[in-house]
């Protein structure tokens, strides 16, 4: 793993306060931006690429702290 602190599903369900079956929910139908690595075949993404993209979904229930 990048030494860059990367969130998984389960980080990404903690920030927007859902279950991480919500979030993989999203990646299905392309509502969640692509992944910035992948390892083992399991998608990570930057805090900050989740910060950015909750701050901008439409109905958002996640935080923008």
């Amino acid at each position: 793993m990048a030494d860059r602190a990367v969130w998984s599903y389960k980080e990404i369900a903690g920030h927007l306060r859902v279950q991480p079956d919500t979030v993989r929910s999203y990646r299905k139908p392309g509502l969640l931006p692509r992944p910035d690595l992948e390892e083992g075949g399991r998608p990570y993404w930057y805090p900050d690429t989740i910060r950015e993209w909750a701050a901008r979904r439409p109905g958002r229930r996640g935080r923008t702290s």
